[in-house]
């Protein structure tokens, strides 16, 4: 097991910061107002030749039980049992508060090894302060500015004594870019983002998957805000799942916090191979219901369609079937893509769900064969052969798939700006029938064949 790092403190002190800055990337949301951070985060984490996992968590507050302050604290307080050391992080330039005292006393019941971190300390007041902070009776303050990126080596000496001898570095590469067996995606974790508007129910889902509450979940809309990853395993199938904030109009969207939550769970639809995009039954395919799906479209990710709070719903059978009919008419983008009722709150459906991401994944990997590609393509043409365009005929050759993750095309012809773009969609409708190619994203790239006689000049008269 990796060593594991809890980053704790009260809130607004730059943990979310420090995160970053130890992951190398700008996971964690950060912003000045104070409780951005409500779930626990884990990265992989990087200080020189140390490696270990680290986990971001909300700022250390009172909150009477059961309010959302205190459902936060509920998560700090499972982060710091599952970490091997803590990192009790201060405001150096705010000086020391009675907070910081108090959850200094927090965190040495808790009986493992602790790091003080002044953290922005540069200049002349953050000297002051983190001078304060040997009152808190934690050993020597590591002085540091997460912002800026200094202190960082002595920070790595703090870390170095507490942690094992540091492992080999490890090769890394994108695996996106690569032709992969079939037993070998057998191995590997779905990536799986749950999209959809405000209070769609997508943290509960989650929370049911892992029959634990990992994830903070309220009846306000706007609970989750950071895009945070679970490992899931079902059925023997392991997958990686990313919770994310509820997706509004861009119109309505006026605070920036909202707008980075926003940025973080494109981020992970982008990161993602699957995509669940969840509609709340009782208001099903609204019209950003729609965008949001033909946004994941776009993105070239795999789809799953879950109306969620089936529960709650009367004469289910006879809607089950209208949901399948109202998918492929409003978005024929993705036309057969899977439509499945679930609550997340009983668990109703969720067995078809897993199923359904699955087949998605599949299909989204498959590749076609040349030749029996070109066999359809024929028959296709012939069947409905491209129209002329300024009274000239328009000239397929053949088509081969360039890549699969999502099944991509190339189709060799003349004059490709002049394929009209209702052929295109014909071809993909007919692709997706003949190869069993349901709900994925289909891209079929146009590019003009050599004229072997271009370089000819013609005879003179």
């Amino acid at each position: 097991m990796p060593f594991t790092i809890a980053i704790i403190g009260r809130p607004n002190v730059g943990k979310s910061t420090l995160f970053n800055r130890l992951v190398g990337q700008k996971l964690a949301l950060v912003d000045d107002e104070p409780g951005v951070t409500r779930d626990r985060r884990e990265g992989n984490g990087r200080l020189g030749d140390l490696e270990f996992t680290v986990i971001d968590t909300a700022g250390l507050d009172e909150g009477a039980r059961g309010s959302l302050t205190a459902r936060m604290q509920e998560q700090t307080e499972t982060a710091i049992a599952l970490a091997d050391a803590l990192m009790f992080v201060i405001d150096a330039r705010a000086g020391l508060t009675p907070n910081d005292r108090a959850f200094a006393d927090f965190a040495r019941r808790a009986n493992k090894p602790v790091v003080l971190v002044a953290n922005k300390s540069e200049g002349r007041h953050g000297e002051v302060g983190a001078m304060e902070s040997y009152a808190l009776g934690l050993g020597d303050p590591v002085q540091i500015s997460a912002e800026h990126g200094e202190g960082l080596s002595d920070l790595y000496d703090s870390l170095r004594v507490l942690m094992p001898d540091p492992t080999e570095e490890a090769e890394e590469f994108d695996d996106d870019d690569i032709i992969v067996s079939d037993e070998d995606l057998a191995k590997r974790p779905i990536r799986v983002a749950i999209v959809g508007r405000p209070n769609a129910g997508k943290s509960t889902l989650i929370n049911h998957l892992l029959g634990e509450d990992r994830l903070l979940t309220s009846a306000e809309a706007g609970t989750t805000r950071d895009s945070i990853s679970v490992e899931v395993t079902w059925a023997g199938r392991d997958f990686r799942v990313f919770d994310t904030a509820g997706l509004r109009r861009r119109a309505r969207i006026d605070e920036k916090l909202e707008k980075l939550s926003v940025a973080d769970a494109l981020r992970a639809v982008r990161f993602a191979e699957v995509v669940v995009m969840m509609m709340d039954a009782q208001n099903r395919f609204e019209e950003q219901d729609l965008r949001i799906a033909d946004l994941i479209e776009r993105e070239g990710r795999a789809v799953v369609l879950a109306v969620n709070k089936w529960d709650l719903m009367e004469k289910k059978g006879s809607l089950v079937s209208g949901l399948r009919t109202d998918a492929d008419h409003l978005l024929p983008q993705i036309k057969g893509a899977p439509v499945v009722a679930v609550s997340g709150l009983m668990g109703e459906g969720i067995d078809r769900l897993m199923t359904a991401i699955q087949q998605a994944y599949a299909v989204w990997n498959k590749r076609v064969p040349t030749a029996a590609l070109n066999r359809w393509f024929e028959q296709a043409v012939d069947a409905n052969p491209p129209p002329s365009v300024s009274g000239r005929r328009l000239k397929l050759n053949y088509i081969t798939q360039a890549k699969a993750r999502p099944p991509s095309f190339i189709l060799f012809c003349s004059r490709a700006d002049a394929v009209p773009t209702s052929y295109l969609r014909y071809l993909t409708n007919s692709m997706r029938e003949a190869f069993d190619l349901p709900g994925t994203p289909i891209r079929i790239m146009l590019r003009e064949k050599a004229n072997p006689f271009a370089h000819k000049r013609k005879r003179p008269s």
